[in-house]
């Protein structure tokens, strides 16, 4: 009897346990233990649902856009009839020196009704074939009329395509931080992908051939592997620039740091092309700084802003004309720079303050005209005549 004594309590306890959930669940008209918060798809099989036990939600059938979304979408619209997607196949070997096909993939735009497509040099390099799937998913073969591995760009040309609609081409002179801009390419082959970001400055920096990029947007807009060669866009679907390339610190993705091209560089690439056939952009032949107020207090310099001359490319216009170089490294937060160059303070007596400054002089001349670099050679104020040498596949 001892023994049976727990087992009833027991039982007893368990009864009582059901009896009083089962009739609180029933008056709240839920379904009774033990189904209470178990509802499997098993326990609706066969059985109907009471008439509003489920209740929903409903969206409005038109939905309304802000501002914002509707400058998004505008932008995307626009843009993204111009932009292609790039596959290029070059030849590769394994390991027992077989030839082995390569798949490299970017972006590009559509530039003339007659085909023309702008893209990275870098995007087609060494390519054997070239093939362009348009926004529509149409493809066809590509030829390489034009390459400048100088500043990274490249015009691939299709055949017999109609209805192309061209990308519209902005001015990039006057572009400042904190502007919106929109990326559309290719990420990862996901075609047609746009991404936003602002400007988040415009700087100097070396491309992916390790020739430098004057003026460089850089932006926040996710650029991913297979941007290279699309377009950058303002907030009004024109092109301002050319994604290139991300900081990348390890990892071949987004970090938040990405580059283009300025268009008004593509321009004067472009015009060169139809010109000469070829690329024939003046170079002074130097690798510089732009120095504000602050900068120049704490090198002791003579003016308080110019475009300090840190390296001179070996046989350049710069070495040929007898500007100096620095000679002493140092570093500008984690950048290694050289001190000790001169100062270039003019050109052709108009002020240059940065290096936006050198590159509209610079679109207003040809390789082989003669210019008068102002100076400051430590404390001595110089003229010194340069004669532009040529942009070419070596620069600093």
């Amino acid at each position: 009897m001892r023994t049976l004594r727990p087992l009833l309590i027991t039982l007893l306890l368990v009864f009582g346990f059901y009896a009083v959930t089962n009739r609180m669940a029933q008056s709240a008209g839920r379904p009774g233990w033990p189904f209470h918060g178990l509802m499997t798809n098993a326990s609706l099989n066969g059985r109907a649902v009471p008439a509003g036990s489920i209740g929903i939600t409903q969206a409005e059938a038109a939905p309304a856009y802000d501002q914002e979304e509707l400058e998004n979408i505008n932008v995307y619209k626009r843009g993204m009839p111009s932009v292609v997607n790039i596959t290029s196949t070059a030849v590769g070997f394994d390991f027992f020196y077989g030839s082995v096909p390569q798949q490299g993939q970017g972006s590009g735009f559509v530039l003339d009704k007659e085909g023309h497509i702008l893209t990275n040099y870098h995007v087609i390099a060494d390519a054997r074939r070239v093939e362009v799937t348009m926004h529509d998913k149409r493809r066809y073969p590509a030829t390489i009329v034009a390459s400048d591995k100088g500043h990274d760009l490249a015009v691939l040309q299709i055949k017999n395509a109609v209805d192309l609609q061209p990308a519209v081409l902005a001015d990039s002179r006057n572009l400042v931080v904190g502007q919106k801009v929109y990326a559309i390419g290719n990420p990862f082959g996901l075609s047609g992908t746009m991404t936003r970001g602002i400007i988040s400055s415009i700087r100097s920096i070396r491309g992916p051939t390790g020739t430098p990029i004057e003026d460089a947007i850089q932006t926040d807009a996710a650029i991913n592997p297979g941007n290279s060669g699309g377009p950058l866009l303002n907030s009004r679907g024109e092109v301002i620039g050319i994604t290139s390339l991300i900081a990348q610190n390890g990892a071949d993705q987004s970090s938040g740091i990405g580059f283009a091209i300025p268009v008004n560089t593509a321009k004067a690439v472009l015009d060169d092309f139809q010109r000469y056939g070829r690329v024939r952009r003046p170079s002074l032949g130097i690798a510089s700084l732009p120095i504000g107020p602050d900068l120049a207090q704490q090198m002791g310099l003579a003016v308080d802003s110019g475009v300090l001359v840190q390296r001179i490319v070996p046989g350049g216009a710069a070495e040929r004309a007898g500007l100096h170089g620095g000679t002493e490294k140092a570093y500008l937060g984690n950048t290694p720079i050289m001190l000790g160059g001169d100062l270039i303070v003019a050109i052709d007596g108009q002020q240059i303050a940065n290096t936006q400054d050198i590159s509209q002089m610079l679109n207003g001349h040809r390789a082989g005209d003669t210019v008068t670099v102002t100076i400051y050679r430590g404390r001595k104020r110089m003229d010194i005549r340069l004669t532009l040498g040529e942009a070419g596949d070596v620069q600093a």
